[in-house]
């Protein structure tokens, strides 16, 4: 296999729709403890509904006959975002898993082109703002210098990296599941985080 060339955004816009999508499915995989998370915390949220949705993107990137309605699934995936009202740290995690999984949607029902590129930027932007969370730094240079070195961001960019290399593969059945299990990251969020 001849090795990629160009940065990581030129990497992710010379995809193929499919390949973007896969790669899309997979970060949102990763988020989807996050809203679980939140559900668990707030007792809103639905995060079977939000399965529900994803499994079905999953089914037609495996079944390309497959005759899925994504403008009804973009319907339920709006009922299933968290109340604006509330601007919690939590809430606002929730919502990136939704806004992600819109993005995904958006591909699906036509076009979208910037949508890959929004995914791995929310599922970054994520990290980031945890990382702000959690470290207190008041110094923007500082923290700054500390979300590029912070070890969730690294492990953040690694894992980006390889679904993006996955991606750029074939996308047969089994390199389907192998990039949705890679995406599961066995229940671990990109906050490091696991739902019950």
């Amino acid at each position: 296999m001849s090795q990629p060339t160009g940065g990581f955004h030129q990497r992710l816009q010379a995809l193929s729709p499919r390949q973007q999508q896969a790669f899309m499915a997979a970060l949102c995989e990763r988020m989807l403890p996050n809203y679980a998370l939140y559900a668990q915390t707030t007792g809103e949220g639905n995060p079977a509904g939000l399965r529900a949705i994803l499994d079905l993107v999953w089914e037609q990137l495996a079944v390309k006959e497959a005759r899925i309605d994504f403008d009804r699934q973009a319907e339920k995936l709006a009922e299933l975002e968290p109340a604006a009202t509330d601007d919690s740290f939590g809430v606002r995690r929730a919502m990136e898993a939704v806004v992600a999984m819109s993005a995904l949607l958006d591909t699906l029902r036509g076009e979208a082109p910037e949508a890959v590129l929004e995914v791995s930027r929310v599922s970054k932007g994520g990290v980031r703002a945890f990382i702000e969370l959690t470290e207190g730094e008041e110094d923007a240079q500082r923290l700054a210098a500390r979300i590029r070195e912070h070890p969730l961001m690294a492990d953040e960019n690694d894992f980006q990296d390889a679904v993006l290399e996955a991606a750029e593969g074939q996308l047969d059945r089994d390199a389907l599941k192998a990039l949705r299990r890679l995406g599961r990251n066995e229940g671990v969020s990109n906050l490091g985080l696991e739902a019950d």
